[in-house]
């Protein structure tokens, strides 16, 4: 007499560990980086705002950040079922909608907690939210195009964590200078971006995705994220000059050469060293924006 195998009945709820995979804990580095380099900048003590810079570090990675990520995988399952079957929703980890529902529910609270912290910290959260999912859900998905996917990004991940990380600590508007060096480094994460599509150019061309290494051709985007990466400090140098912190300036420039030093390798073969060049010049370069934020606080603290 034959057995019958039993199968389980599809789950209901997703299981925990599915969860914090969907919203991916690794990639709340760069925007809490980002907002710490905002409070450093900021030039008020951390023990005067311990409070508030901690739930401003909880709403840059695992609130804001990782809403986005759980938006895009929800998004992206169909394609996902495909390249990378053992992804939360697509193996069933995460049944039915919930991807979507721990979306909405990661953005409601990052939301509430922007709300929190102040009138300009949520009015950041809402820009960054809106950038999330303008990203990845239709009609936007700015993800198919190279150039708005790559920003949507830089801002979402570098420049809004800085400009909330001040916020934060002075509790209204950040100074000029603060806006200015967010803005910029924000600028040059777009070329950051940009190497981070080169892992992917095969699938994004079957996909239809226009990332620029797919567009312009792997050697043009890593000439382009190159430059587009420099030009940004180069600036912060002349500023950092103009506003009487030389030495912090040299430190910039110290780096930057350092990354320029880099480039070649990455240049001889873009595909192949984007994710070596991720971990060396990408670092030299947030260090970079530290130094930066340092020479702010003495400048702001200094009353200067």
């Amino acid at each position: 007499m034959e057995t019958q195998a039993k199968t389980l009945p599809p789950a209901r709820f997703p299981e925990a560990s599915a969860t914090l995979t969907l919203l991916k804990p690794l990639t709340w580095f760069a925007p809490m980086w980002a907002f710490g380099c905002g409070v450093v900048s900021s030039g008020v003590a951390l023990e005067d705002r311990w409070l508030a810079a901690f739930g401003g570090v909880l709403l840059a990675g695992p609130l804001v950040c990782a809403a986005s990520q759980a938006a895009n995988d929800w998004y992206d399952r169909h394609v996902d079922a495909i390249n990378e079957p053992d992804r939360p929703i697509p193996s069933g980890r995460i049944p039915g909608r919930w991807g979507l529902y721990i979306a909405l529910i990661w953005t409601v609270l990052s939301a509430a907690m922007g709300f929190a912290l102040g009138p300009w910290v949520a009015a950041a959260t809402a820009l960054a939210l809106l950038l999330a999912w303008a990203y990845s859900a239709p009609p936007a998905r700015l993800k198919m195009n190279g150039w708005w996917g790559a920003a949507a990004c830089a801002i979402g991940y570098e420049g809004i964590p800085w400009f909330t990380g001040a916020a934060v600590m002075l509790d209204g508007l950040p100074d000029g200078r603060i806006v200015a060096l967010a803005a910029l480094y924000a600028a040059g994460a777009h070329g950051i971006m940009t190497l981070n599509d080169f892992k992917a150019v095969e699938g994004d061309r079957r996909m239809g995705i226009r990332s620029l290494p797919v567009t312009l051709g792997v050697a043009r985007a890593a000439k382009l994220a190159c430059w587009v990466m420099a030009l940004p400090q180069l600036v912060v140098i002349g500023l950092l000059v103009h506003w009487d912190a030389p030495y912090f300036a040299a430190g910039v420039a110290a780096l930057l050469l350092a990354q320029l030093a880099l480039m070649p390798r990455l240049l001889k073969a873009p595909r192949e060293q984007a994710a070596w060049y991720n971990a060396t010049g990408t670092s030299l370069y947030v260090l970079g924006m530290l130094a930066s934020a340092f020479a702010l606080r003495g400048l702001l603290a200094g009353g200067a």
